[in-house]
């Protein structure tokens, strides 16, 4: 892969290594980080980073080398310097790359504001079925246990497994949620769900009653 996504989440960057480069424009690696700490010189420390970010790797003698990560604006300084039929090859080659990655890099974001709203609209209707359980059930010693009780029934109906199976599946770590591990369209498919348990207590309807309602349906959209 010519290019990567780097970085903490959130902050990613795309680069490349000035190892990379070096292996397809065919020049000596020593001599593509003499050419990136010279024009680390003249565009000055402030403004390093925007193209060119230190880095290290171990050669093949297990000795620490340094090497150069380059973002799509480092690249171009760079190989603004290369010149014949094969190097343009490679910059076009290159070109395509940091597009199919920005490509990626945006549809990545744009998966976690999706993901995030629904997490956030998933907590306000956790807070809806919750309420509907603790104003419309008789209060009696069995009424504590309907909130695992809905929430277990919810999970096993959207994805066929006890709940505590799914937290093992994920990885869920003790005081995490299981939430937090699903995408946007499960944490959607757990709020209809919610939404649509809240509406039957509110008809008065028991667990049983709800729980066999579900089931049935769940049946037919498969069947169907």
């Amino acid at each position: 892969m010519l290019v990567e996504i780097t970085g903490k989440q959130n902050e990613e960057i795309i680069t490349t290594s000035s190892r990379q480069v070096a292996e397809k424009f065919e020049k000596e690696h020593k001599n593509v980080v003499r050419d990136i700490e010279k024009l680390l010189g003249e565009i000055g420390s402030k403004l390093s980073v925007s193209y060119f970010i230190s880095s290290d790797y171990k050669d093949s003698m297990n000795r620490t080398q340094t090497e150069y990560l380059l973002t799509r604006d480092g690249f171009s300084l760079l190989a603004m310097g290369f010149t014949g039929e094969k190097a343009l090859k490679w910059k076009l080659e290159y070109i395509r790359a940091f597009n199919e990655m920005e490509t990626e890099l945006k549809r990545l974001y744009n998966e976690r504001k999706q993901w995030e709203i629904e997490r956030e609209k998933g907590k306000l209707i956790r807070h809806v079925l919750t309420d509907t359980i603790k104003m419309k059930i008789t209060d009696s010693p069995h009424k504590r246990f309907m909130y695992p009780n809905y929430t277990k029934l919810i999970y096993k109906t959207l994805f066929g497994k006890p709940f505590k199976e799914l937290q093992e599946e994920f990885g869920v770590k003790p005081k995490e949620s299981l939430r937090d591990y699903l995408t946007a369209e499960q944490l959607k498919d757990v709020e209809n769900m919610e939404m649509l348990v809240s509406s039957l207590i509110n008809c008065g309807w028991g667990y049983d009653q709800i729980k066999n309602f579900i089931n049935e349906n769940t049946t037919k959209q498969l069947a169907g």
